[in-house]
This record gives C-alpha cells, structure tokens and sequence, in this order.
C-alpha cells in the first residue's frame, strides 16, 4: 500500500481496479485544517485525466506494472497490431484508441514499450522523437522563404507535417511525437 507520504509524481498506484500514473501532486494546507494532496493521474488503460485529492488517512494499492519490448507489424482498421521481441511468434493487439494519436508515428518494425497490468497488455509508450522518410513533398513558393519559411511534408507512415523548405524527399527527419512538429534533418 501506497502512504500519503510516498505520493508522488511518477507514482503508479490502482484506483477502481485501474492503474494509474500520477503526473502532479502538489500539497496544501488549510489554516486550522489539514493538509492534504491535490492530484492529477493519467488512467494507463484509456489515457484520460482525472483530478483526485488524498488526506494524509488515506493509503493507495501499488500498481504492479511491468514493461515490455514490443515490434509494431502494422495497424488494421481499429488496432495495432505487435509482437514480443523475444518471441516474434506471440502476436498481441491493442486499439488504437487506447494508444491515441501516437501511432501515426509507428513504422513497420519500430520498437517499443508496452505497459502490462496483471500480465496484460495496456499500452504503448510511443517514443518522444521518431525519425521518418519524406516521401512527398509539396513544393515550397519561391519568395516564401521570408515569412512562414514551411511546407507540408508527408513522411513514409503517411502523417504530414511541416518542416523548413529545405526539407526534400528521401530526406530523413526527427519528429517530435508530444508536439506534431519537426525537430531536425538527420544526416547519415
């Protein structure tokens, strides 16, 4: 069980037979009062929000989360579909509601974390920065070059973006998943 004292940021801990993440704690108190924690904890399973607080009474169940390497084979429909590392022949799939916008950055044979809870998989952890290929370009306005200084670029898992104007086909970019926006050409 999870004391007062040992909420933190980072701390996973099961509220309704759900794992979650907490992403802020902050502490207050209250004149003749009490103290107690101001929360806010990301669900593992559905990615959603709650604000929650705790009383320094109140005691919370460990989550027992265990992560695991995972190759992306390819998305169909609604699902993602992967298999372990260690074991290419275990297939596993997870909606790609539970995983958010974060697959558009997923290729084929990307590696990844899963999140499992009681010996399931939740989750993936999508990576911060991903590189990708341009595979199309649309061409930059000559002259544009002093004002926006962007075009759209669509990039080998069909996500477009905007990158610089020097930005060409074939060329391989890093892209910052949080964001949507471009990061940097990496050179080989």
């Amino acid at each position: 069980m999870a004391s007062y004292s040992e909420l933190v940021k980072g701390k996973i801990i099961v509220i309704n037979e759900q794992p979650y993440e907490i992403i802020e704690a902050e502490s207050t108190f209250k004149g003749r009062g009490h103290s107690y924690l101001q929360m806010k904890l990301k669900n593992l399973v559905n990615g959603s929000v709650i604000s929650r607080s705790a009383q320094p009474r109140d005691s919370f169940e460990d989550a027992d989360v265990d992560k695991m390497d995972a190759k992306f084979i390819f998305a169909n429909r609604d699902k993602c579909v992967f298999t372990e590392v260690e074991n290419p022949s275990k297939r596993f799939e997870i909606e790609i509601d539970k995983i958010g916008d974060g697959y558009k950055y997923l290729k084929e044979g990307e590696i990844v974390t899963t999140i499992l809870f009681d010996d399931e998989v939740i989750n993936v952890i999508i990576p911060i920065k991903v590189k990708l290929k341009v595979t199309e370009v649309s061409p930059g306005v000559k002259g544009d070059r002093a004002s926006s200084g962007t075009k759209v670029v669509k990039v080998e898992t069909g996500l477009q973006i905007n990158a610089p104007l020097f930005v060409e086909e074939g060329d391989v970019i890093e892209i910052n998943t949080e964001s949507g926006e471009y990061v940097r050409r990496v050179v080989d």
